[in-house]
């Protein structure tokens, strides 16, 4: 959600603020607005409603030599879609951008009577004019003084008139990265904005002052005392974050998986066996477990699902599956026995972070499979299994669901092999079914053509309903959750079993109904919901491995998955359900890439 970019330096700095706000059009976003403080003529300030374009239009017209500026893209959440609530806001001689909520901004407003100075509806506005308030000339003491009396989450980036050349910021929960280079100092949300100049970054420590200018970037605690940052270095390229001919981003990460899946599973195989040591994690972990919980929200809780069906059956060890944001306004039932795995794709996702810490003070051990290294989730973990999905730039998650699900097979392999469930023998064909599944994966994106035709008949439908059983109803909820947000056709996923117990009310002509059915031990059974489907006039699109041929009775189109053992099948039917809910969305004329009302990464409550 929203987007920040801060640049100071020898560029122009206009032009890189709306370039950095372009590449952080994908986090999902409103309006937008850049800030630079012109050595001459003080702050130019410029908002639009709507998309980055029409920004970059509005800004041509201003000539300026500014080489330090600020800019966002705003996701409304205080306040309408209007270019007075757009970001940056500008109180007296303080001009800033924020990520977040604050949540006792309208307390602040009564204490510091603030009200009459306030233009906008936003909480944003709230702060800019407290530290306006605080502001006596040393930026440091008024940022302190600002952030002590501010509860909830924040991402700060701050200009001050009489500080030309500097840009200060601060964070609490919502993520922000900076990187200095020969042409100067730049800080962004994302790493996407800040690749274009320097590869290695840091990730800015929470509750630090940072003080960036021409010359490098300053970090301080709120103590005053400076702090040296972690340096990571970012291991994939710009090109990794366009388009490289596709039509979407979302396309593209659908045919990157196979490739992501090699780079996640290949340095976790050692002599065949699954391998975690590199990553940190003892096997005494492993040994002591009695229990798991995950805890994720959206397509990662799916993940989560695949993983829990996967644990439980091969292994059988009890695994609760838990949506972030319930999980902690509840008394989870864990202790120092049960393993908490978190799974998060930005490793920003507030519900999930705050989840991950209730657990803690449980004395829950906590796992975090996440994509992004130095995040906040992967800080805060006891252990962390990264995976290696690359960028994933398109809202609705593909790649890096599915290198979830591989990350939870890795771990699940490995817990069999410690605990002695299985055998090194069991262990490795598990290995070598699951590195092979890239292959599988591959061959059923080259059958794209077929689900592109049934995307045409989707497309004008109102409802669409998916069924299966086991491991297939877990990805039914995914799939039924893909199709709702990029082509907002009404959608669910039911249980087929349970069809008869009053859904199948739903059922009426020419209802589209997706069968998942890959599963040899309960093929029969979904068979049969199908028909009773069928039988009351659906449009039915069946799903299963080659070889299972049904007639025009059962089906009116059928799709195959390459034969391969049911549990790593979710792979090749992940694929299918996804080009399923791309092909609809792209047939109706949508932005694939960017639905509305959706943000790639929700650091928000």
């Amino acid at each position: 959600m929203c987007g920040i970019i801060g640049y100071t330096g020898n560029e122009p700095a206009k032009d890189i603020l709306i370039s950095g706000l372009k590449q952080l059009e994908y986090r999902g976003y409103d309006s937008a607005g850049v800030a630079v403080l012109d050595p001459k003529t003080g702050i130019i300030l410029k908002k639009k409603t709507g998309k980055v374009e029409e920004l970059a239009k509005a800004a041509e017209e201003e000539t300026t030599d500014a080489t330090c500026g600020i800019g966002h893209t705003r996701w409304a959440t205080h306040g309408g879609v209007t270019e007075t609530n757009a970001h940056p806001h500008r109180q007296g001689s303080v001009t800033l951008c924020h990520n977040g909520i604050i949540e006792n901004y309208k307390e602040l407003t009564t204490e510091f009577g603030l009200k009459n100075q306030l233009k906008s509806e936003t909480d944003t506005e709230v702060v800019a004019a407290l530290l306006d308030k605080m502001y006596e000339g040393n930026p440091f003491k008024a940022i302190k003084k600002t952030v002590d009396l501010l509860a909830g989450s924040f991402a700060l980036c701050i200009m001050f008139d009489d500080q030309p050349g500097k840009i200060f910021a601060i964070r609490n929960v919502s993520p922000m990265v900076a990187a200095s280079f020969e042409g100067g100092s730049i800080i962004a949300s994302d790493l996407t904005a800040v690749i274009n100049y320097s590869k290695k970054y840091f990730v800015v420590p929470e509750y630090h002052v940072l003080e960036l200018s021409q010359d490098g970037i300053v970090v301080r605690d709120l103590k005053g005392r400076t702090v040296e940052p972690e340096m990571l270095e970012v291991n994939w390229d710009i090109k990794s974050a366009q388009k490289g001919g596709y039509p979407h981003y979302m396309l593209k990460e659908i045919n990157e998986q196979p490739e992501a899946l090699e780079r996640t599973v290949a340095p976790r195989v050692q002599d065949g066996l699954p391998f975690l040591a590199d990553d940190g994690i003892d096997d005494d972990i492993l040994k002591s477990l009695q229990n798991i919980v995950i805890i994720a929200c959206g397509t990662a809780m799916h993940a989560g699902m695949v993983g829990k069906s996967l644990i439980e059956t091969k292994l059988r060890v009890p695994v609760t599956v838990e949506i972030a944001s319930e999980f902690r306004y509840k008394d989870p039932i864990i202790d120092e026995k049960t393993l908490t795995i978190v799974v998060s794709q930005s490793g920003e996702t507030i519900d999930t972070l705050e989840a991950l810490r209730l657990a803690k003070q449980k004395g829950s051990k906590v796992l975090s499979i996440v994509n992004v290294k130095g995040s906040t989730i992967a800080r805060e973990s006891d252990y962390v299994l990264y995976t290696h999905a690359g960028p994933e730039i398109a809202v609705a998650s593909t790649k890096a669901y599915t290198v979830q699900i591989a990350a939870l097979y890795i771990f699940a392999a490995r817990l069999g092999l410690v605990k002695g469930v299985l055998s090194e023998e069991d262990a490795r064909e598990f290995m070598t079914k699951l590195s092979g599944v890239g292959a599988i994966m591959e061959k059923t994106i080259e059958a794209s053509n077929d689900i592109r035709r049934i995307a045409n008949h989707i497309k004008t439908a109102p409802d669409v309903f998916y069924i299966g059983r086991g491991i297939d109803y877990t990805l039914s909820l995914e799939a039924s959750l893909k199709l709702k947000e990029i082509s907002y056709i009404h959608s669910e996923a039911y249980a087929a079993g349970e069809l008869k117990h009053g859904t199948i009310a739903l059922i009426s002509e020419n209802v589209p109904v997706i069968a998942i059915a890959t599963e040899e031990h309960v093929y029969a059974k979904v068979i049969s919901n199908v028909r009773e489907v069928k039988s009351r006039g659906a449009y039915v699109i069946l799903i299963s491995q080659e070889g299972k041929t049904e007639s025009k009775e059962v089906c009116d189109k059928q799709i195959y998955i390459p034969q391969v053992d049911s549990t790593f099948g979710v792979f090749a039917t992940a694929v299918i359900l996804q080009l399923i809910a791309y092909y609809t969305s792209d047939a109706k004329g949508l932005d694939v890439d960017k639905p509305r009302n959706l943000a790639k990464s929700v650091t928000v409550e």
